[in-house]
């Protein structure tokens, strides 16, 4: 805790030791604050899988029933919360390697661990990268955006989710390289994994001795007299994972090098003017797990029960999402709307686990089929102080278990017969923009 202290310190004294210009001169050295100081109030219907005290919600839970047949889950709940306020440092320095260079340092208080007792408004690093930019050319290095969130078109939910599990939703150290053609943009980007993770850890991602491999392609016209403008693109994705590195059979231990790779793949469009914006996004995806989606990978057979060594399938899925918000300057007005659904593995899946036996360890909703949600919002502004609150409906569709207790899925673990759970949160948030 004394070293995220020592750190924050640094970040808000950094300024006094900035080089000193003439007025209205770009500085040498220096750095510029921005962020917010942000307030959640919210009631649940129902309990929810969720991260770091019901903050960023995702889907709700089953039906569980306990010995009289009552729905332990069937329970509302309710938490003040002001974890998601956030600070982000600009900083600016001299021209290196004839480019202009910069960088963003930005952190907040919503801590790393789920468990309160063990980072409660922990300080953490958000995003920290350095930027060379050329006349059409720029180099990224450091912890920002996976390339399948987009800085330009996302979803502008109140809710902390920002639409997950429906939008991909992680933050990777990485090496991205951007490179302008007009007004069409080509990315390529090599990434690792930190704080949002494959399965387990990201312990798998280095074992495969391949980072995750994203390019993107994109599209931007802007229209200064209509204050118009469209944003569109496409993007890929491919990572490998090494879930083990030993199996075992009895007291003896064996090496193994089995892989399972994963390929993904996104459309967006944003449409902008002064009136309203609309942005749409679409995603195809196997092994979703480290973007906060659905999906992950499950054995698929033993390929040597001396050894009990084991090959692995991927869950693919299908997700897409789309938002509609006005542009006022004192009141604007939201809808969200965001589905998502399993379409089982490729191969047949044996346990979802990374062992020969186990349980959904490897999956994010192996049990759930489908997922739908929908949240209107409004928001009232008044110079840098917003009052906002969302109304977020989450409906999930769960396998049904047959008379022998077994979930109604095929041996894809395609889900044939479903009941619905669904969550009604109330958000009202008081935001300070600084």
């Amino acid at each position: 805790m004394k070293n995220k202290l020592y750190l924050f310190a640094a970040v808000m004294l950094l300024p006094m030791f900035s080089s000193g210009q003439e007025k209205n001169e770009q500085p040498a050295y220096g750095i510029s604050f921005s962020g917010f100081v942000k307030n959640d109030f919210f009631l649940d219907t129902r309990e929810s899988y969720t991260i770091r005290e019901g903050h960023f919600l995702l889907y709700p839970k089953e039906v569980s029933k306990d010995a009289d047949g009552n729905d332990i889950n069937d329970k509302s709940s309710f938490n003040f919360l002001s974890i998601q306020s956030r600070i982000t440092g600009k900083i600016t320095a001299p021209d290196a390697f004839g480019a202009k260079t910069s960088a963003v340092l930005e952190a907040d208080f919503f801590g790393n661990e789920n468990a309160a007792f063990v980072d409660a408004n922990g300080f953490r690093l958000r995003h920290a990268f350095v930027k060379l930019n050329w006349a059409k050319t720029e180099l990224l290095t450091g912890q920002y955006w996976h390339p399948f969130f987009i800085p330009g078109c996302f979803s502008g939910v109140i809710s902390f989710n920002t639409g997950a599990p429906m939008q991909p939703f992680s933050r990777n150290p990485q090496i991205r390289l951007t490179h302008k053609l007009g007004k069409i943009s080509l990315a390529a980007a090599v990434s690792a994994q930190r704080d949002f993770t494959s399965p387990q850890g990201s312990s798998s991602l280095r074992y495969s001795s391949l980072p995750d491999l994203s390019a993107v392609v994109s599209y931007e016209s802007n229209n200064a007299q209509t204050k118009s403008g469209l944003l569109a693109g496409v993007a890929v994705d491919y990572k490998t994972l090494q879930p083990l590195l030993t199996t075992t059979k009895g007291i003896q231990t064996y090496q193994t090098n089995e892989k399972i790779g994963g390929f993904s793949a996104t459309g967006f469009i944003r449409y902008k003017n002064p009136a309203f914006t609309l942005k749409l996004q679409g995603i195809y995806g196997q092994n979703l797990f480290d973007l906060t989606m659905l999906g992950g990978y499950a054995v698929h057979s033993v390929t040597d029960t001396t050894r009990n060594t084991v090959d692995y399938t991927a869950l693919k899925n299908l997700t897409g999402w789309a938002e509609f918000n006005t542009n006022g300057e004192k009141f604007q007005f939201g809808l969200w709307a965001g589905y998502t659904q399993n379409l089982g593995a490729g191969e047949s899946v044996l346990v979802y686990s990374n062992k020969a036996g186990g349980t959904d360890a490897t999956v994010r909703g192996a049990n759930v089929k489908s997922i739908f949600r929908v949240s209107p919002r409004v928001i009232f502004i008044s110079g840098k102080f917003n009052f906002a609150t969302e109304l977020e409906y989450t409906n999930a569709a769960y396998a049904t278990r047959d008379a022998n207790g077994l979930l109604n899925r095929d041996d894809k673990g395609v889900i044939t017969e479903t009941e619905g759970v669904s969550n009604i949160r109330i958000l009202l948030s008081v935001i300070y923009n600084f």
